[in-house]
């Protein structure tokens, strides 16, 4: 079945673009180290490049010296292709070298392959299965793979064999408190602090699981254990705060903030939580000095803004992030950047009025001008405003005539509203600006297709293949074209197969395939094919009036005028053809 995507998806790295344009200002606070510790890049901090072994060079390019040397040139120069390709080369001379191995899984990790990190790691693992250092790197790749259970192990059995490695208990604490396994977690921690009395670390992420655990008391005594060990930490603190909040207890809450403020008067985050404090327990004219001042200032440090995102609208707390940006508006009224991160707020509370009121004030000149525009697009054609997306479009597209991303856009709405020569005129302009789009051609073959163009439709597919080879979406709409039209039905099935590859689980394309086999007259694998896509899509009519074809092609009518009726619960539209199948059904069956 061909998928259009008529809901054009969002260019929404909205939160990604957030962060990026208002980067940080590196912090020189003590934070709590993250239950999940950064992938290290090499597999022993001790042979950096400092500390390499002098080896004696030959210049026989079949000696695995002279190869190793080479190696390491190459990855001084930063060509870690090169590089790898030298490696590989001398352990094919010496292939028992540990020490090889051990540097051919440091590329693979700095060219971020983890894929051949890790075959490299087992094989060494294999040779010398209770090696720390490789153990060690061996689980965090897998953590990385989100292959827990592996990485788990893994990491039982360095601490098994080393008790003193401190970071250790923190991962694999970590992996239990992801799988929300507290009891574990609390073990492992506690572990950690009998290895490791003055372990901060420990401490505070034993607090973290007492207050996720509602023990309040047991948390405030670990939060202050942990600030015993480590005064200058912000995040003992936060918690407490929310440990008061949780309690009742206002002006315990209130202090703690303002002791982190006192420490640290410049504090955002405390800034942010005490105003939103405030404003949750009726005190707004204390919460409007902050945030008003904190409007104010974001003029000149997009800081504050990016923490609004980090702490409030990335986990999703679009109540807090929409009181915090619309009181920081009262300090800075024309801010395109907090109207445009309320509009993202509003956005995600589905709240698209407001949504939109927000993303209009985000003016050409701002760097979310573009971004902006996209959801104003999406929130128009969602509620069927098809007309004024149109109109819309027009005026941005006149702001940004060179961005291809808003004809396309535009070639959609006119697809929606079945102008389909509309629509291949904006999509065609799109591709002279970016002929190396394959999204644009893409939606080119589509607006073809549906203006009943199938030659045109197939060569913007082919374009769109050739420019990105895996792309599933052209794969199976090619390939489902030509079985609908009965041609090239090897070919077909070669096209959904390769996007299948890519997107195994979609059921959009397991219908291709089935009605590919149902075309090349394979009617039981296609019968089986088809009643996996309405496993993964039970309510779409056109896969199930597929599989009520299939089932009448094995002489299974019962179930084929199950399948007919189930598809016509589901039709909106030319239900004609639908009914009549089921008439000769029900006439011959009585």
């Amino acid at each position: 079945m061909k998928t259009v995507f008529s809901k054009f998806a969002i260019i929404i790295a909205a939160l990604a673009l957030l962060q990026t344009l208002f980067p940080g200002c590196a912090s020189n606070k003590k934070v709590a180290p993250p239950a999940e510790t950064k992938q290290e890049e090499t597999v022993s901090q001790a042979e950096s490049e400092e500390t390499q072994p002098v080896l004696p060079v030959s210049s026989d390019p079949d000696d695995r010296y002279y190869l190793y040397t080479e190696a390491q040139l190459q990855r001084r120069k930063g060509n870690l292709d090169k590089a790898v390709y030298y490696l590989r080369k001398a352990m094919d001379i010496d292939p028992d070298s540990i020490y090889l191995e051990k540097e051919l899984a440091n590329l693979y990790l700095r060219q971020n392959d983890r894929e051949n990190a890790l075959h490299v790691i087992e094989k060494m693992l294999e040779k010398d299965p209770d090696n720390l250092e490789t153990l060690i790197v061996y689980g965090k790749l897998k953590q990385a793979a989100k292959e827990t259970e592996a990485a788990r192990e893994a990491y039982k059995k360095v601490l098994a064999k080393d008790p003193d490695q401190n970071d250790i208990y923190l991962l694999l604490g970590g992996l239990y408190m992801d799988e929300d396994d507290l009891p574990k977690a609390f073990q492992i921690y506690q572990q950690l602090i009998q290895h490791f009395p003055d372990s901060y670390a420990g401490h505070f992420f034993i607090g973290k699981i007492h207050a996720r655990q509602g023990d309040y008391a047991a948390a405030e005594k670990a939060f202050y254990q942990t600030l015993e060990l480590e005064p200058d930490l912000e995040e003992p603190r936060f918690e407490l705060s929310l440990i008061y909040e949780a309690q009742g207890e206002k002006e315990k809450a209130i202090q703690t903030y303002e002791d982190i403020l006192d420490v640290d008067p410049d504090n955002i985050r405390a800034m942010m939580g005490l105003a939103y404090f405030y404003h949750k327990n009726g005190m707004t004219g204390d919460a409007e000095i902050f945030l008003k001042d904190l409007g104010a200032r974001s003029m000149s440090e997009p800081e504050i803004i990016r923490k609004a995102v980090q702490f409030y609208i990335e986990p999703k707390n679009y109540d807090a992030a929409i009181v915090i940006l619309e009181g920081m508006l009262k300090g800075a009224p024309d801010s395109a950047d907090i109207h445009y991160a309320a509009g993202i707020a509003f956005d995600g509370m589905e709240n698209d009025e407001k949504a939109l009121t927000h993303f209009k004030k985000v003016m050409p000149d701002s760097k979310f001008y573009e971004n902006a525009a996209v959801h104003i697009s999406f929130i128009y054609q969602k509620q069927g405003e098809t007309r004024k997306g149109i109109t819309f479009l027009k005026e941005v597209i006149r702001q940004v005539p060179d961005n291809p991303e808003f004809l396309m856009y535009l070639g959609s709405f006119y697809e929606e509203s079945e102008a389909f020569e509309d629509a291949v005129n904006a999509l065609l302009e799109g591709t002279e600006i970016d002929p190396e789009n394959p999204k644009i051609h893409f939606r080119l073959g589509v607006a073809y297709d549906k203006w009943g163009k199938k030659e045109a439709c197939m060569a913007s597919m082919k374009e769109a293949i050739r420019l990105d080879p895996q792309n599933a979406n052209a794969l199976n709409y090619l390939g489902y074209t030509y079985a609908d039209l009965g041609q090239n039905l090897d070919e077909a099935e070669r096209l959904v197969r390769e996007a299948l590859k890519y997107k195994p689980d979609d059921g959009y394309i397991i219908d291709s395939l089935g009605w590919v086999l149902y075309k090349k007259e394979m009617f039981q694998e296609a019968v089986e094919t088809l009643e996996r896509a309405v496993e993964l899509v039970p309510d779409d009519p056109i896969i199930l009036e597929h599989l009520g074809d299939a089932y009448l092609k094995t002489e299974d009518k019962k179930a084929a005028l199950e399948f007919y009726k189930r598809s016509l619960l589901k039709k909106e539209t030319d239900k004609e053809s639908l009914e009549k199948k089921i008439q000769e059904l029900t006439g011959e069956d009585g």
